[in-house]
């Protein structure tokens, strides 16, 4: 019996005898019966979302979340300097919290009807893997371009603004994106999510199709026909993003 399934047995015993006690007081045996017949399906339910399963699941996915966010602020901090960075730089953002608690939501439903779906352990795996491929790339895209990494599009010229294009750069010409996307839709694979791997896909990809576009028109009157020969040569790092 597994640790959870322990704590699932002592809360619904607890709540049978606290049920118990009350209602006999007020109803009767009978009363009592059907109380401790509620209670049951409790206990089964909690050991249902409380298996190996979830706890590994989920345990990887907060731990993969609170990373991500954190690790991009400390970076920002580093790179920029602690004051010129605010907490915009951990990027959550309404829209992303809204996607995590339906993503979540989604899993609990599923693990409670259909808890064979989150026994994939390859599919969880590769999941795993993409979050930490993608964190990498993006970390490697930050730690490259140095000041020139914004999380904020500049759309004036600095100083510290550099076209960069050795590292990771040679390869994709956002890999800062490209991470994100590995790494977000990942965090569903992970979590063995149908829907929301299909809906995480399709919402970021659309995010950086706008992305991007508006980005490079600015990175164009920046550096000119240095940036134009860079993008012909470089892909952008997006499936079918040009």
């Amino acid at each position: 019996m597994s640790f959870f399934k322990h704590i699932s047995v002592d809360v619904e015993r607890q709540l049978s005898v606290l049920i118990s006690y009350s209602v006999s007081s007020f109803a009767g045996l009978t009363c009592v019966q059907q109380s401790q017949n509620l209670i049951h399906p409790i206990g089964t339910r909690m050991e249902q979302v409380f298996t190996y399963t979830a706890c590994r699941q989920l345990s990887q996915m907060f731990a993969a979340m609170i990373f991500f966010h954190v690790s991009e602020y400390i970076l920002a901090a580093s790179i920029h300097g602690k004051k010129n960075v605010t907490l915009k730089s951990l990027l959550i953002s309404k829209n992303y919290l809204v996607a995590m608690i339906f993503s979540l939501l989604e899993y609990f439903i599923e693990i409670i009807l259909f808890p064979g779906m989150k026994e994939y352990w390859w599919v969880s795996n590769s999941g795993l893997a993409m979050v930490i491929v993608g964190e990498i790339i993006r970390k490697m895209a930050i730690i490259t371009a140095g000041r020139s990494f914004t999380h904020l599009i500049r759309t004036r010229p600095s100083e510290h603004h550099q076209l960069v294009t050795d590292g990771i750069y040679r390869v994709v010409r956002h890999p800062g994106y490209c991470g994100f996307f590995i790494w977000s839709v990942g965090t569903q694979i992970m979590l063995c999510n149908p829907i929301s791997t299909i809906a995480f896909a399709l919402v970021v990809w659309r995010f950086f199709d706008q992305r991007i576009p508006y980005e490079e028109f600015y990175l164009r009157q920046f550096f000119g026909s240095q940036y134009e020969e860079y993008g012909r040569r470089v892909p952008s790092g997006v499936p079918f993003v040009k």
